[in-house]
């Protein structure tokens, strides 16, 4: 995660700012910077990769005095990670200097006009660059008035830090829709983007709200509104400890990002969208022609990312009406795939390093195919190496089983089937409407739905000790309850099994015996009475079933011993409502076996061997 450190105070800046930054050190930054004011000017350096290299590099910057400064470590957005690209940025003159959480979206407008119209050269690929000189530009002695003024040409979330050379006694800072903090010091004062950074040193905290400004000298906290009136606010006093804190607040980095997937789906979902509300994928360029070229889609990826490709296969053959293949990477070079010019080949991957995703990405590159990618992490392996980039939105995902990463996957994939059918002409347009409505529907029946997680515990009490569980489902419901099966044994080592439920009676139907514990998805309207079927046949074999459904499809609770139900959504957009009950499971359920969580045996984030 991006993290920003502000302080003002008594000397020690730079020790203090490099110490609030490692307080922010998720796996996923690329690069981290620091700017300090000494002697009437600004210092600042950078470096890629951790924190010890920019450590490194600030062991020949004189300014160990400085008694102000601003940090940040940067996760790449615009631009490949490089000491360019890091934070922070300065004007021309290297007179203002900022760092920058979120995203511009009007970057590209205000870097034409600041070109054309004031002679700026930008140094660097960010959008975030053009918040510095566009401070430079409004600056006539007053770095409050200039980041306020600032403030009104930008669009889009972010978190400003800003520092001027003839005011080395201020930090402004402004905020809209990405976090930002101030803290109360003894004789100096503090900005992050995130309560660890600062724990080491205050413990009184200002919450910053939406559209408001700050600024901090070494003896006061001053907030103000988008009219530039003052704010009085209450201190929010931290109890927690640095570990909970680093967590914010959850016991578990899996609880919390399982939190943070309303916010992540609306993310993705703003981020793949224009002003009107019409598709736009950044980083690809499919056109009409493009798509009409294409005759086969694979979608090639491992664990998770696969079942997030079973669905976009429903979606791309659904949409667009293209054959597609969904197929395991660590399987796919090995078996001679049929591809050629003709084929777009989608690879989904979080990390965009796992090393089976690369090789058949590089496989199918080498047979002409066209590359498109799906990942969390920009300037990554598989992205580099795509013709097209999609960009979840999800955050740095901390936890080994995927969560937050997955949904927007999802997101991604159905953005994408719409795109090319609404491209191609194969969906009508009350069709698309219809299904983009329900897509940006979802972010709120997400947070409605983690509200049921008291009653998800209660059931994961009941059924911790069962040491094998079957997940059922047709339909779309079959790629979730893989994911659902494969959630619980990642994390709870429970041996957990997913079928389709019409190939129950085709073998595994021998497996069911009395006390056997059955998941039955049935989220979708026009297979719900066939999941009905399936429940009756595990039932009369005196299974156990916990039932998943649309709220409203009652006629369930007469056949299942407990039932889950989800906000009422259109059939082809339920993997994303469904699959939040299953995490929050497998989650409560390993707690309850006091299984490490975060980190399960065996299992690593980014999977970069074969």
């Amino acid at each position: 995660m991006c993290g920003i450190v502000g302080y003002i105070g008594g000397g020690g800046a730079k020790h203090i700012i490099i110490d609030g930054l490692k307080r922010l050190e998720y796996r996923g930054y690329d690069s981290a910077g620091i700017a300090l004011a000494a002697d009437g000017r600004l210092a600042v350096e950078k470096a890629v990769g951790r924190i010890a290299n920019l450590e490194a590099r600030l062991a020949e910057v004189s300014a160990e005095d400085s008694h102000a400064g601003i940090g940040h470590t940067r996760w790449a957005t615009h631009g490949a990670p490089s000491r360019a690209n890091a934070h922070p940025h300065t004007n021309a003159d290297g007179t203002i200097a900022i760092v920058h959480n979120g995203i511009i979206e009007n970057y590209a407008e205000l870097k034409e006009r600041l070109t054309a119209e004031h002679g700026v050269r930008f140094r660097s690929e960010t959008d975030s660059e053009a918040v510095a000189h566009l401070i430079g530009l409004f600056y006539e002695g007053d770095l409050l008035a200039a980041v306020n003024r600032a403030a009104r040409e930008l669009r889009g979330t972010y978190s400003v830090c800003a520092m001027a050379a003839a005011e080395p006694d201020k930090i402004v800072a402004v905020r809209k829709d990405a976090p930002l903090i101030a803290g109360l010091g003894e004789n100096c004062n503090f900005l992050a983007s995130d309560i660890p950074a600062l724990l080491k040193y205050a413990r009184m905290i200002y919450l910053i709200e939406n559209n408001e400004t700050v600024l901090v000298t070494r003896n006061e906290i001053s907030i103000f509104n988008e009219k530039m009136e003052k704010v009085k606010r209450d201190v929010f006093h931290v109890t927690w400890d640095a570990d909970a804190a680093e967590k914010g607040g959850y016991d578990h980095f899996m609880r919390k990002e399982i939190f943070e997937q309303p916010a992540g789906v609306a993310e993705t979902l703003n981020r793949g969208s224009d002003e009107n509300g019409a598709i736009k994928l950044d980083g690809i360029s499919l056109t009409k022609r493009d798509l009409e070229h294409i005759e086969r889609v694979y979608i090639v990826a491992c664990g998770t990312a696969s079942h997030a490709g079973l669905v976009g296969k429903f979606a791309i053959e659904r949409f667009a009406r293209i054959p597609t293949e969904v197929d395991i990477a660590s399987e796919f070079r090995y078996r001679e795939p049929y591809i050629n010019a003709k084929t777009l080949f989608i690879c989904i991957s979080q990390s965009g390093e796992t090393l089976d995703t690369l090789a058949a990405l590089r496989e199918a590159k080498s047979r002409g195919a066209r590359v498109l990618s799906v990942v969390n992490v920009v300037g990554s392996s598989v992205a580099r190496e795509s013709d097209d980039v999609f960009y979840t939105r999800a955050g740095p995902e901390i936890a080994v089983a995927s969560t937050k990463a997955f949904t927007t996957q999802l997101v991604c994939m159905y953005l994408i089937a719409l795109y090319m059918g609404r491209t191609l002409g194969t969906l009508p347009d009350a069709e698309y409407e219809r299904v983009l409505l329900e897509l940006g529907q979802l972010p709120d029946k997400l947070t409605l739905l983690l509200e049921d997680e008291p009653k998800i515990r209660d059931i994961a009490k009941r059924i911790y000790k069962n040491e094998r569980i079957f997940f059922i489902g047709r339909g779309n419901d079959v790629s979730v309850a893989l994911e659902g099966s494969l959630k619980l044994k990642e994390i709870s080592y429970i041996h957990s099994f997913a079928i389709a439920a019409g190939e129950l009676k085709h073998g595994t139907i021998a497996l069911i015996e009395q006390g056997s514990l059955v998941i039955a998805l049935a989220s979708q309207d026009r297979l719900f009475e066939k999941m009905l079927s399936n429940i009756e046949e595990v039932k009369a074999r005196g299974a156990r079933v916990i039932g998943l459904a649309k709220a409203g499809n009652r006629e369930i609770e007469k056949l299942a011993d407990e039932v889950i139900y989800i906000p009422v959504c259109a059939d082809e957009v339920t993997p994303i409502p469904a699959v939040v009950p299953l995490q929050l499971l497998a989650y409560h359920v390993a707690k309850l076996r006091g299984c490490d969580i975060d980190k399960p045996k065996n299992l690593a984030k980014a999977v970069t061997v074969e």
